[in-house]
């Protein structure tokens, strides 16, 4: 059965995602973003409600090339992620290139020894998918999350066939982005994934008042809906 993995930013979604039957979560703050870090006590609550979460280790939004006070930040993070108790983390790092920085991958791999990895799109930058799954297999990872390198996994499935076939079963390649209710059966005909991600989301309502005029509020904010992550578990079950 291909696993179903939501990825929700607040409290409100991680209940969401789990009564629409997610089978783990990712847990991120500002999803809007791409997710980054989550906030410790969303980790808190995971491990309590979840029986299956993963946190991402993204420092800041832009791009994947971190500095040193970035990789010192995200290993403090890994640490703190090890103590709440969930599974594993979500980690990613590129050269100025575009390839895989192998050298802060191994640091970080290492730091979440005994951890579920995922390998977050950053793989989607690179100019040779195959080169890195390889070398997303030799660090130990044991899910790569991928469009393809394209916008939407439905974009990208060349790319996704291609990163199946050279996995081999070694680790698992999970599709995201653009991934619903009505991609999921199409994405699925084509290459039977271990995985499946989704954000299952919604337009947030905006607030209104002060909060909105002094700039607290994201217009791009998007809401976890539970008939969503419950249709798309429907889709995937019934191919």
């Amino acid at each position: 059965m291909t696993l179903l993995e939501i990825c929700v930013d607040d409290a409100a979604g991680l209940d969401a995602a789990l009564a629409g039957g997610a089978d783990r979560i990712e847990l991120c703050a500002a999803l809007e973003l791409g997710g980054l870090s989550p906030t410790p006590g969303l980790v808190a609550l995971a491990a309590k409600k979840a029986r299956s979460a993963r946190a991402m280790v993204r420092p800041r939004p832009g791009d994947f090339v971190f500095t040193q006070g970035d990789m010192a930040g995200m290993l403090a993070e890994i640490a703190a992620i090890r103590a709440s108790g969930i599974e594993g983390v979500v980690l990613g790092a590129n050269l100025p290139d575009n390839r895989l920085d192998v050298e802060k991958l191994a640091a970080l791999a290492k730091a979440a020894e005994g951890m579920g990895r995922t390998l977050h799109r950053c793989i989607d930058l690179v100019p040779d998918m195959a080169e890195a799954v390889e070398t997303a297999v030799a660090l130990g990872f044991d899910t790569i999350l991928t469009s393809g390198g394209a916008l939407s996994a439905p974009e990208g499935l060349d790319a996704l066939e291609r990163a199946h076939r050279v996995a081999a079963g070694r680790l698992t390649i999970m599709a995201g982005a653009g991934v619903n209710a009505v991609t999921a059966p199409q994405i699925l005909a084509r290459v039977r994934l271990g995985a499946l991600h989704g954000s299952c989301s919604e337009p947030a309502p905006e607030p209104g008042g002060k909060a909105q005029r002094l700039g607290f509020a994201s217009p791009l904010r998007r809401m976890t809906s539970t008939t969503r992550v419950a249709a798309l578990k429907a889709a995937i079950q019934a191919g």
